[in-house]
């Protein structure tokens, strides 16, 4: 992810500055200090240690093909990403699939969909204008040409074919100026806010047998933003989560529509105005059942557009009561598929494991039919997906073979197969293994070990990596890394190379934490909601009870323990500091001071009111018992705060507010802010950036060795 560094620095040599860093190269002021302060060794030792994170090959998007003789991915790993296509068993017999003209030729190419006859395969590709427009392409997987469908403007994903194999539907910003969603940069603002330069993202259909690349029809209104859609199963109608434009702000109170194509939609849930405990709350995942009858979705309480998790509802689709069909479920639902009319399979989150698991609904679905729930098809202490949707799973159309990609922190990410009705084990051990891409590659971190501990009336899960070459004999330090969030959870996971890196910890020296407190998902409905009108206090509470259990197990020094996060882990990092000198250091990456200047400021205000009941005109005291800023007087801890300039989620003022007040406290601390950023980092430079100054923070006032 990471491929060049713009600095090689020691900030903490700069923790007294007056100003806030705006990024800058290697040849600004800042670099040369720092590059003074350090010494060769250091530089040499982080730059490998960075450069090792990565190690092993990277899987993107899979898909097996209906009658489950072959799979599509996406191969990440070339000049540009490639389509590749092979028979299930044998994927190193693997061909490209693409809409090169020629075998030089490297276009972009992502998200294969399969025809429903698993004949051909459409993809997105930019051939037709080489790393700028994407067009939809087909492929009959024979000599043929392949065919490009769209003469396309502006930005696409998720194409889907319709049931009947002879259209394709896929979500459409037609003339975007960024990706939808909130993590993206936010455009420079300018003109009437809320009024001017609004993009709406809608479900566009292109003809499988167009003659001529043409722009496609929009068949959902121009007047809602469309999130998640699927294909009716008469392939004549739809159904989607949708919201009034702006889209990045209203996905929290989005509807559940249904609409025949060519005609108006149908709003038949609206959680903003429906009664019980989906009142308020966020849907995804809709999912019509074969008949057409019901419509599935996951409903809860979720922080972020495709962080999913809660709990399995169904919906008549002509409209009615919703029915939670997990109620009291001590897990987290991410992902549904039907198999029939009385049975759906669903991942779900359970502690730190991946599951699949077959329901049955019996007699009246939307009603008070018995539900059942099924041993698990598989159980994995990882992460599971097929790149589509958090832990969706690409399958066969009989569902007789689900395919994914599969890893965990000690084992790199390869394809695999699970069948339900074979007698499997738990662990990666027992799904069948497709792919040998990453044979022998081994960790550049410390081994990882889950852990459950006991916080109020909670039993909280979390992930410990060790640090590498780890003694017991020796005492470590300690960083605690809270995720983003809160509706989100860590999960075991390849690749500890992005943004505010475990792995990079681990591998210098350091045992890392990565806890699920309260608010997480993986342990159902009712743990997601503890953290609401609360935030900082009772989460803040499991994260410390989570530091006691490791200082009882390992051989941690208490002088010695930092908390680092990025958003809602940036929150809390910043109002951990106000609460407690247990820490000793600490880096808050995008994060935030005040939620009371937040609510005015951020592009999402919609997602507060879940959370804390009431707008902030309505009831400031809630917002301000959480706000980090009210108890500045009680900080210092040496606090490194980075910022992208241009992040609508949690927009850099608040860092800005958080680093002013440390500074007139005379607690050490420094600023950065990277131009051109969102919420989540596109460029590598600065990721690498932000890894390079949190590594040198955390050497500087609680090194690895003493």
């Amino acid at each position: 992810m990471m491929q060049h560094s713009c600095r090689s620095a020691l900030c903490a040599f700069a923790a007294f500055s007056l100003l806030p860093t705006v990024f800058c190269g290697t040849n600004s002021p800042l670099y040369a200090q720092a590059a003074q302060s350090a010494t060769s060794s250091d530089h040499a030792q982080i730059a490998d240690v960075l450069r090792g994170l990565n190690r092993g090959r990277m899987i993107g998007q899979v898909a097996v093909s209906p009658d489950g003789k072959r799979i599509a991915w996406i191969d990440p790993e070339r000049e540009k990403a490639e389509i590749r296509v092979a028979p299930v068993d044998d994927l190193a017999a693997s061909l490209r699939v693409t809409a090169a003209a020629k075998p030089d030729q490297h276009c972009e190419e992502s998200e294969p969909a399969w025809a429903p006859d698993s004949a051909s395969l459409a993809f997105f590709s930019d051939c037709a204008a080489p790393g700028a427009q994407a067009d939809l392409y087909l492929s009959r997987l024979d000599a043929k040409p392949v065919r490009r469908l769209t003469a396309l403007n502006g930005y696409v994903h998720e194409a889907a074919f319709s049931p009947d194999g002879k259209k394709i539907a896929f979500l459409y910003v037609e003339g975007a100026t960024r990706p939808a969603g909130a993590l993206a940069a936010m455009k420079p603002w300018s003109g009437v806010m809320g009024e001017d330069n609004i993009e709406v993202q809608r479900v566009a259909v292109a003809s499988v047998d167009a003659a001529q690349p043409a722009a496609p029809e929009q068949v959902t209104p121009a007047t809602l933003h469309v999130y998640e859609f699927d294909w009716r199963p008469d392939s004549n109608g739809l159904a989607y989560i949708a919201g009034d434009p702006p889209g990045e702000n209203n996905w929290w109170v989005a509807k559940l529509y249904t609409q025949p194509l060519g005609s108006a939609p149908q709003a038949i849930l609206a959680p903003p105005e429906v009664a019980g405990p989906l009142h308020g709350l966020q849907i995804a995942v809709p999912r019509w059942s074969p008949d057409g009858k019901v419509i599935a979705f996951i409903g809860g309480l979720m922080s972020d557009q495709g962080s999913t998790g809660g709990d399995v509802w169904v919906v008549s689709a002509a409209g009615s009561v919703p029915r939670d069909i997990t109620q009291g479920r001590p897990t987290s639902p991410a992902w549904v598929e039907w198999q029939d009319n009385e049975h759906l399979f669903v991942t779900e989150l359970a502690g730190g494991n991946s599951q699949l698991i077959r329901y049955r609904l019996s007699g009246d679905r939307t009603g008070d039919g018995p539900v059942t729930f099924g041993s698990p098809i598989f159980s994995i202490p990882g992460s599971v997906g097929d790149g589509r949707m958090r832990m969706s799973l690409s399958a066969t159309a009989d569902h007789s073979m689900f395919i994914f990609t599969a890893s965990t922190l000690d084992r790199a990410p390869e394809i695999y197969g699970a069948k339900p009705g074979t007698v499997m084990t738990s662990g990666l051990e027992g799904v069948m293994q497709l792919s040998h891409l990453n044979e022998g590659v081994e960790p550049a971190w410390g081994k990882s070990v889950s852990l459950s501990w006991k916080s109020d009336a909670f039993r909280v899960q979390g992930w410990l990596l060790l640090p590498k070459d780890y003694d017991p004999a020796k005492k470590y330090p300690l960083i605690v890394e809270v995720h983003g969030g809160p509706a989100a959870a860590v999960m075991s996971r390849w690749g500890a190379g992005g943004g505010l890196s475990p792995g990079a910890f681990s591998a210098l020296g350091y045992f890392v934490l990565q806890p699920n407190p309260r608010g997480s998902f993986g342990q159902g409905e009712a743990f997601t909601q503890a953290n609401r009108k609360d935030f900082g206090y009772g989460d803040l509470r499991d994260i410390l009870a989570g530091v006691d259990a490791v200082e009882v197990k390992y051989p941690i020094d208490p002088n010695r323990v930092g908390i680092t996060g990025w958003s809602y882990g940036g929150f809390m990092t910043m109002f951990a500091v106000t609460q407690t000198q247990r820490f000793k250091a600490a880096v808050s990456g995008a994060g935030l001071s005040d939620w009371l200047s937040y609510y005015g400021e951020n592009s999402i205000d919609q997602w507060m009111i879940p959370y804390f009941g009431a707008s902030v005109y309505d009831d400031p005291a809630v917002y301000a018992k959480s706000s980090a800023i009210n108890y500045i007087k009680q900080a210092h801890t040496p606090t490194l705060v980075v910022v992208g300039d241009r992040d609508g989620e949690c927009p850099a003022p608040q860092s800005f507010e958080f680093w002013h007040a440390l500074r007139d406290e005379h607690v050490p601390t420094q600023l950065v802010v990277y131009p051109n950023e969102g919420h989540g980092f596109a460029s590598p430079a600065h990721r690498r950036d932000v890894m390079e100054r949190a590594v040198d923070w955390f050497a500087h006032y609680m090194p690895a060795t003493q």
